[in-house]
């Protein structure tokens, strides 16, 4: 794996996103001091003899009930073992991983109060590979993500259990394998694990990933659809975006410019055609997915505050007299408002893409031959893969309410309002998997469609598009059984199969170059 030397509180989107594709983690060395002054800022405190809450005190609605030194470590053991209440299937390793990323990132910044040691272990984890196994549902995103981040500690003292190499075992199996001893937990080290928005975070920085890479992909199918409707590029001129002055907007349609340039399909266009203007799913692209960008780009940036940020409880400072703050930064509200954000991106995106697999299947819009196919009525062609996208759309619809607007109170009142953004962003990666379903339809749908204007070509980018599909499936002449030329085209779209490289055209995204 790629190792980045990361710097604590200044990490990019870019690099937590190779993170979540597999990179190897590792924080300037500069953070050791930091870990171990916050570590002795707890010993000082405790010896002070006041009550502290999550150190020295119970927790949530037991926050009064003072704890004797004698029990402080039982204390942080029994917060972990409490807690692990998650349900559900285990979260996706690539997703657990960047937690446990994530909440390293937290804990190197000297404000938690954990050992070097503790951080050590986190560390060492991420570096054999030792993922803990961890239900994916149980957390409403307030006083942290309680319960996942719970099943990732019982992990690291040895309870529960750990994937390595996709097989779950035993956690102190797991740790003794790689040669680690579970850990016991100093004061306030439980606590510190379990405080935070890191579950949340991870499925929605995920999830943001994930729109980036289906936003580019419906770019050239957009394109493409538009070459097989030999729709105009008259909306696209760099003219009539500059006019509205929004970025997402103006970058999209030099996006659709670039693609779309040197086409012979898009020269026949411009002899003799009598439409005057195009369905909005073709003339609209600029603005729809434009402002998708520019939303997705304003939930990139929450994200990377957060990322950087330290959002446990109470937050240890260490300069002059040690003192423990008690606040509320695990309350996960930025994590709930972006991932709403991203999920009306996402069902956007799909929406729009199967309105374009509707005009091209329908003769009146198009002028191609009925649902695609050469002998309609004998033939169906590609009319019942609309079918799926239209149903693909309407899933996304549904998962596209705003988890922000719940709450449900807990701990008997203590934790009054709380933010649901653990489901909030857990329901992304399934959005994101619906809509690269149907732009992976709308690829078959616009590559048959531009099949019918032979010999006419299109761009050289939308050509290599349409060959990577032809690689894989060929034209539909007459009705076969479909399922597996859609998965094809699907996976085509979840490669990123379909983009042209990055030095011809650059689409605009979120994060930096990938």
């Amino acid at each position: 794996m790629n190792e980045a030397l990361l710097s604590p509180g200044e990490v990019s989107l870019g690099q937590w996103r190779a993170i979540w594709r597999g990179g190897a983690i590792r924080f300037d060395a500069a953070t050791a001091p930091l870990i171990a002054r916050s570590a002795d800022a707890v010993e000082r405190i405790l010896a002070r003899g006041e009550p502290v809450y999550g150190i020295n005190t119970g927790f949530g609605r037991l926050a009064s009930v003072r704890i004797g030194p004698e029990d402080l470590h039982r204390l942080q053991r029994n917060l972990v073992l409490s807690h692990a209440v998650g349900v559900g299937e285990p979260m996706p390793v690539s997703v657990a991983r960047l937690m446990m990323a994530l909440k390293l990132a937290n804990l190197v910044q000297g404000a938690s109060g954990v050992r070097p040691a503790t951080v050590g272990l986190l560390q060492a984890m991420l570096d054999e590979g030792l993922t803990p196994v961890i239900p994916c549902q149980g957390s409403v995103g307030a006083s942290g993500d309680l319960a996942p981040l719970a099943h990732m500690a019982c992990a690291m003292i040895g309870v529960g259990e750990i994937f390595v190499g996709g097989t779950r075992r035993p956690a102190p199996e797991a740790l003794a394998d790689a040669g680690l001893v579970p850990l016991t937990l100093g004061p306030k080290e439980g606590l510190a694990l379990l405080n935070g928005t890191q579950f949340s975070l991870a499925n929605a920085l995920a999830g943001l990933f994930g729109a980036e890479a289906l936003f580019r992909a419906a770019l050239v199918t957009g394109a493409l659809s538009t070459e097989a409707a030999k729709g105009a590029d008259t909306p696209f001129d760099a003219r009539i975006h500059a006019l509205r002055r929004q970025a997402g907007q103006i970058e999209t349609a030099g996006a659709l410019r670039a693609l779309m340039a040197g086409s012979e399909i898009r020269a026949s266009h411009l002899v003799g055609d009598p439409r005057v203007q195009d369905p909005y799913s073709l003339r609209c692209q600029p603005q729809v997915m434009g402002a998708a960008l520019d939303i997705l780009r304003q939930a990139g940036a929450t994200l990377e505050n957060e990322a950087n940020g330290v959002t446990d409880n109470p937050l240890i400072f260490a300069d002059g007299e040690a003192e423990a703050l008690s606040g509320g930064n695990f309350h996960a509200e930025p994590v709930a408002f972006a991932a709403d954000i991203i999920a009306l991106a996402v069902c956007e995106i799909g929406s729009l893409a199967e309105r374009r697999v509707a005009l091209l299947v329908d003769p009146a819009l198009s002028g191609l031959p009925a649902f695609l196919t050469r002998s309609p009525g004998l033939d169906s062609g590609l009319m019942m893969a609309q079918v799926t996208a239209a149903a693909l759309v309407s899933e996304n619809k549904q998962r596209a309410h705003p988890a922000s607007v719940d709450s449900i109170p807990t701990s008997a009142n203590q934790e009054d309002h709380v933010s649901m953004a653990a489901h909030g962003a857990r329901r992304l990666l399934a959005m994101v998997d619906n809509a690269s379903a149907v732009v992976g339809i709308e690829l078959l749908a616009a590559a048959q469609g531009c099949d019918f204007h032979r010999p006419l070509a299109s761009s050289p980018p939308l050509e290599a598009a349409r060959a990577a599909l032809r690689a894989k499936v060929p034209m539909l002449e007459a009705d076969r059984h479909l399922q597996p030329d859609i998965e094809a085209a699907i996976a085509l779209v979840r490669a990123g199969a379909i983009l042209p490289p990055a030095d011809e055209i650059f689409l605009p995204g979120i994060c930096e170059r990938p």
